[in-house]
């Protein structure tokens, strides 16, 4: 295949960061894919005398590695990386930086880490299986590679679900990224080397708890980090008081979201690229950020103006301590609470569209909601499944008219309105069916399909609350007034986990920013 002008143009600047010659090891048949991988392996040699390519016999064909050149038998010198695809897409960054990585040159990552992983003893293999078009992959394969150019004791190959349908179907894969450890499943979805590492590292988390432990009490505190916990950061750090930010993820479920087409000043945009400007943003701050933290719970004095800190106790047994703290811990997906939903997560039932709708190509899938999430959703896989039932709970789509117009010029697509989902079925471990209730009938019916992708709304992440005497309306959101203020003294609430109406981005930023500003008024007035 022949790299665009544009991407060969990037692609040759990039190469010039070569530190030291790299060997590109391919192994080939006879196959289409194959010729492919030949064309763009032999493209990126041409472009630097610092890259050679070789020919090896692997088990998977087509795939290649991507190796130091070393004239000695140095095994501290040699890398675990292969890509069984071609990495192109969303992967295309994971070959670049593969590439430099390899070639020498400097990790960003801290020394401590690397020293960390690079004395890991134990032999790891990993697997992960990927879709082209999936957003959250990359961020797996990056890390995962990483851990292979530290230590030899770590190889990691990349494997395309679409090139290698065989594999998928003989491990069940229905979701990406899935990741596989030795031969057996690691996990699922996305995770960030700071995830990864505990897993192999049994001792990092006790020793990060304890650093937690160590910290001095903050003048605010975001529990968050999703767009309305780094609007409240921002705003935190810019009055010049002691911020921290504590998440489970930095993005939240932005992450998930691709097509953004209503960000006011910026026409369209996605999801990833959106949290990637949110953390250079937050990182521009003195903020200290602390992620792949879960709050377990929040325990504040009855009143806060008396000087007594609020505590909040993370999972990983770590308490940090504020003067005043903003929740932000927004909201998850909305499960369809039916027979079959949990036995086939991951085997048929899926939340992303775009992460695992790929694997469903040429067959035919159900989606569930009718917002503008399910229209979304089933506007984008009738670009390659078969054929795309939607069904909707109530009597008419409630999405914008822009998306149902669309919607509606595609001849793949069934809308069936008034219909109630009951049951997922399935056979041999994978969903094979789905039976809705017709709410005007009464009649059950049964729809043959391989997928289920489930898209009827968000939860509010309040859980970790209900033994704080927070005040939460009905629907477990967190009852705020003007200000941001909780029923807590010196609490804070923003984005899709309070009672704010309208759950939207440029909301949710809004108001963690009138959060933090309620937050440092509190302060001043103690």
């Amino acid at each position: 295949m022949a790299l665009d002008t544009e991407i060969k143009t990037q692609l040759q600047t990039y190469l010039q960061m070569l530190r030291e010659p790299i060997v590109l090891a391919a192994s080939l048949d006879g196959s289409a894919g194959a010729q492919e991988m030949s064309d763009l392996l032999e493209e990126i040699a041409a472009m630097s005398d610092k890259i050679t390519l070789t020919h090896e016999d692997d088990v998977r064909k087509p795939s290649f590695a991507v190796k130091r050149a070393t004239t000695h038998k140095d095994a501290a010198k040699q890398v675990g990386i292969r890509f069984a695809g071609i990495p192109m897409g969303h992967e295309f960054t994971s070959l670049v930086l593969a590439l430099l990585q390899v070639g020498g040159h400097p990790l960003k990552l801290e020394a401590e880490k690397i020293e960390q992983i690079a004395a890991i003893d134990d032999k790891f293999h990993f697997e992960t299986y990927i879709s082209l078009s999936c957003h959250n992959c990359p961020d797996v394969v990056q890390a995962l590679n990483m851990l292979a150019v530290i230590n030899p004791n770590i190889t990691h190959v990349m494997v395309d679900g679409a090139l290698y349908q065989d594999e998928v179907k003989a491990r069940e894969i229905m979701s990406v990224p899935t990741i596989y450890l030795n031969g057996e499943v690691f996990g699922a979805g996305r995770m960030e080397l700071d995830e990864i590492l505990p897993k192999l590292d049994k001792g990092a988390e006790a020793r990060e708890a304890k650093k937690l432990d160590a910290k001095a009490p903050y003048d605010v505190l975001i529990v968050g980090g999703g767009p309305a916990g780094a609007s409240a950061a921002i705003y935190a750090a810019r009055k010049g008081i002691k911020t921290g930010i504590v998440a489970d993820r930095f993005g939240g479920q932005v992450m998930d979201t691709m097509a953004i087409e209503n960000f006011i000043s910026v026409k369209d945009t996605e999801g990833p690229k959106l949290v990637a400007a949110l953390e250079e943003h937050v990182a521009s701050y003195d903020v200290d950020v602390m992620r792949l933290q879960r709050a377990q719970s929040l325990n504040a004095p009855a009143d806060a103006s008396s000087g007594n800190l609020i505590e909040i106790k993370l999972e990983s047994g770590a308490t940090l301590k504020s003067k005043s703290v903003i929740v932000a811990t927004g909201a998850r997906w909305r499960e369809l609470n039916v027979p079959g939903e949990k036995e086939y997560r991951g085997k048929g039932v899926a939340y992303c569209p775009h992460c695992d709708g790929p694997l469903f190509k040429g067959k035919h899938v159900a989606v569930v909601g009718g917002g503008n999430s399910g229209v979304e959703a089933a506007i984008d896989l009738s670009g390659f499944v078969e054929h795309v039932t939607l069904l909707q709970h109530g009597d008419h789509l409630t999405a914008d008219a822009v998306l149902q117009n669309k919607l509606f010029t595609l001849n793949n697509v069934t809308v069936i309105l008034n219909a109630e989902t009951t049951e997922i079925i399935g056979a041999d471990h994978k969903v094979n069916g789905l039976v809705y209730r017709d709410r005007v009938t009464n009649a059950l019916h049964t729809v043959e399909l391989a997928g289920v992708f489930v898209q009827i709304g968000l939860l509010p992440n309040t859980d970790w609350l209900k033994t704080s005497g927070m005040q939460l309306s009905k629907f477990n959101e967190i009852v705020v007034d003007a200000h941001g203020q909780t029923s807590l003294s010196g609490v804070f609430a923003a984005g899709d986990v309070t009672t704010v109406p309208y759950k939207q981005i440029i909301i949710a930023m809004g108001e963690g920013s009138k959060a933090a500003l309620g937050a440092f008024d509190h302060l001043i007035r103690q």
